[in-house]
């Protein structure tokens, strides 16, 4: 396996950099092509001239997929750190234009964003900059340094994490929870509890749970809050998605604590009431992640503005105030 040599880097500009990083993505002749806007034939050329330059295959045919070799393994990350590095150089030289900008933006978090957030940020960018398109997948995709270091997705919103020192993040909202219930939960409506009371501590602990989970667990806040207290309540189902919950609750017998934004949504949407839990449960701050080498890139900031300027516009901030806090 040869070293790039002088002579070698004389043959490289800055396309091929590109298609190989393409290559490396798409793992296909074709689809690298429409992702960087060339035919097949270029890419194949250049390709031929990427394994000239670096005297390896770089790329051997298996099936319908180009499988790279350990040596376009190698090259996978720096190309990709170079190219961003360049991108970041000349949108720093040149006045950022919203409306001009062609980009898929790639966001992550829990599907309480898909539902309250995404309609009103995806209208409010086609609004702005008609070219650019979002895309947004589960929290339960992976681990957010690493999606965030690939390039796989722009940003997550999630629960505070454990992240690297190159990870940026800003806080979004606080998220206090809220007791919801089927709007004719017959316990309830036998104890005499109206919507917007404080839900009872016995009737907490006695009547069935519903809880988000998207690894599978049965415990959350919740049950550390009433651990503290020395009780316990019954979490009967436990489902990925905080829709999935909401339906659950509203045609059963259960009860779930939800983030009160979510709450407001989901009852103004179904047969749901909300209740003030009875003990003080840990209110978790909701931030945006991000890779640090996009902090100053003027893409990456807008779309970071527009998510910002839209979490205040919901009044996801204002929901929150006034709210027990645990300490």
């Amino acid at each position: 396996m040869g070293r790039i040599d002088a002579m070698n880097l004389n043959g490289l500009d800055l396309n091929l950099v590109r298609v190989l990083d393409a290559l490396l993505r798409e793992r296909s002749v074709t689809r690298a092509g429409e992702q960087i806007g060339l035919s097949q034939p270029a890419v194949s050329a250049a390709l031929n001239r990427l394994r000239h330059a670096l005297n390896d295959q770089l790329f051997v045919r298996h099936g319908n997929d180009m499988v790279p070799t350990p040596r376009a393994e190698s090259l996978a990350e720096p190309v990709r750190l170079a190219l961003r590095e360049i991108e970041r150089a000349f949108h720093s030289a040149q006045s950022f234009n919203p409306a001009e900008l062609e980009r898929t933006f790639t966001l992550m978090g829990a599907d309480f964003f898909s539902m309250l957030l995404m309609p009103t940020l995806a209208a409010r960018v086609a609004a702005i900059a008609p070219r650019v398109s979002l895309r947004f997948l589960d929290s339960a995709r992976g681990d957010v340094s690493r999606l965030l270091q690939d390039d796989e997705i722009d940003a997550a919103l999630e629960r505070p994490l454990e992240v690297l020192d190159w990870v940026s993040s800003v806080p979004l909202f606080h998220s206090p929870f809220a007791i919801i219930a089927a709007r004719d939960n017959a316990a309830i409506r036998q104890a005499g509890i109206a919507d917007g009371e404080l839900l009872p501590l016995e009737l907490l602990c006695e009547l069935p749970h519903v809880l988000r989970s998207i690894d599978g667990s049965m415990s959350g806040s919740t049950d550390e809050a009433l651990g503290k207290i020395g009780r316990k309540r019954r979490v009967s189902l436990a489902l990925p998605h905080f829709q999935a919950v909401a339906l659950a609750v509203a045609n059963g017998n259960y009860l779930s604590a939800v983030p009160r934004q979510f709450a407001v949504w989901a009852a103004k949407t179904l047969p749901l009431a909300m209740f003030e839990p009875p003990l003080p449960i840990a209110v978790p701050e909701i931030r945006m992640y991000w890779h640090a080498r996009h902090d100053d890139e003027p893409p990456h900031r807008w779309i970071r503005n527009q998510i910002l300027e839209v979490v205040d516009a919901l009044g996801f901030v204002e929901s929150a105030a006034g709210q027990v806090v645990a300490p």
